[in-house]
């Protein structure tokens, strides 16, 4: 009779427990889903990919734990796990779309967010569209994602590569730095190809007759630089433009400083802070180079970025550079399009439609500044951002930037509904600078 009692009160305590899982403790049991794509292996993944990643794990461990600062400190996402699915971006455009579609349909993600490669970008942009599944680019440069087409799924959390090479002719002009001739080293590749041409036509516009020597377009992942550097010095321009970045940048860097170049010319690199900690003293003064935002060396003071700088520091032993810093304004964007998103839901996990009319045409904060989705019908982010030049500090055995300029983002960036191209060729009307 007692075992049968001891028994019935056993069953009785496993329904209640279960009737309050079922009555709204299942949400704090809830997971969210992320899948996190970035280049794990190739010659991207040691200065730009495997950071980024780093910067997500430590984030994301914050946002578990609940230890991200105010409004970012809700444990989770609302009180969701946030539980990653981390993927290797390298490998080509065509493994990409079945990685991804593989994480909605097999891994059940619910947002994806990744990519660096401006080709991969745009191969999965249109995929996730037309699975109606949740998107967003941390990084990837080419302007034509939302220049050339319209989504409802897809975003992106950073600027695209015409404000790199806008701010670059706004810096070299600025301080009037001779530009009659122009070299140009880029790969051969959407991203190559979009950034020599903003490139060229903001020199065109802010430096009217200056002319294009070289013009190089190696392939991505070439290594080996010998006949371009050879190419460059035959022609030796007044400034040699490059938008190289991930292994390819440190190779040419590595190649082109025992032969004088970049004592023969004024390179300016648009995308070049990643390289700076692993290349150290190898690196030439006097460079000028941008970090795609106000990142790295080149962030700004406040209270969120000293914490996410300490944070990343202290977890990985360096100090974080731009792929870091695009990804976790990527991951406290999700956060709070989440969380409004639940909010506006009845405390319900979000679907992709929900999350998309949150996340579309808002602003937040983020260790590099403010982040505010007004391009692309809400869906492409504008920020501001900098340039500066490079100085090796033996004390410090590390590369500083000095001569620092700042640019608001209604300077660098083309207004709504106006694309790039169009913009920067009429000479840039309404530029706020």
């Amino acid at each position: 009779m007692k075992q049968t009692s001891r028994a019935l009160r056993r069953t009785a305590t496993v329904l209640a427990l279960g009737a309050c899982f079922a009555s709204g403790g299942a949400l704090a049991q809830e997971t969210f889903k992320v899948g996190i794509v970035s280049f794990l292996s190739g010659p991207a993944a040691e200065s730009f990919g495997v950071p980024a990643v780093n910067g997500a794990k430590v984030v994301i461990e914050a946002f578990n734990k609940g230890a991200a600062p105010a409004p970012y400190n809700k444990v989770g996402f609302a009180g969701m796990k946030i539980e990653p699915v981390y993927v290797d971006e390298n490998g080509g455009a065509t493994k990409q779309v079945q990685e991804l579609r593989n994480l909605y349909d097999r891994e059940k993600v619910d947002a994806v967010v990744g990519y660096v490669g401006s080709g991969d970008c745009l191969a999965v942009a249109p995929v996730a569209e037309e699975m109606k599944k949740f998107l967003i680019l941390y990084d990837c440069g080419t302007p034509r994602i939302f220049e050339d087409k319209q989504y409802s799924y897809v975003f992106r959390t950073a600027a695209h590569a015409a404000m790199d090479n806008i701010s670059l002719a706004r810096y070299l002009k600025a301080r009037n730095i001779k530009a009659g001739s122009i070299n140009y080293i880029n790969q051969d590749y959407a991203w190559g190809h979009d950034s020599r041409k903003d490139f060229q036509a903001a020199m065109g516009n802010l430096y009217p007759g200056s002319k294009t020597e070289a013009d190089l377009l190696p392939k991505f992942g070439a290594g080996q630089y010998g006949t371009e550097i050879s190419a460059l010095l035959s022609k030796t321009a007044d400034v040699t433009h490059s938008s190289l970045w991930g292994g390819d940048l440190q190779a040419f860097i590595l190649q082109a400083g025992p032969r004088d170049l970049f004592k023969k010319t004024q390179v300016v690199f648009s995308a070049a802070d990643h390289v700076l900690p692993g290349l150290g003293d190898k690196m030439p003064d006097g460079v000028i180079l941008g970090a795609r935002g106000a990142y790295g060396l080149m962030s700004p003071k406040s209270a969120l970025n000293d914490w996410w700088w300490k944070t990343y520091e202290t977890a990985n032993k360096i100090y974080p550079v731009q792929a870091p810093y695009r990804m976790v304004q990527a991951l406290l964007g999700l956060k709070l399009a989440v969380e409004k998103a639940m909010a506006a839901n009845g405390g319900k996990k979000p679907t992709a439609e929900q999350l998309a009319a949150a996340l579309r045409n808002s602003e937040w904060d983020s260790p590099a500044g403010k982040i505010r989705m007004v391009l692309g019908g809400g869906h492409q982010a504008i920020q501001e951002t900098a340039i500066g030049r490079t100085k090796y500090d033996a004390a410090k055995k590390m590369v500083m930037l000095e001569d620092i300029q700042r640019f608001p983002a209604e300077c660098v960036n083309p207004p709504a509904n106006v694309k790039s191209e169009d913009w920067i060729k009429a000479g840039m009307p309404g530029a706020k600078c």
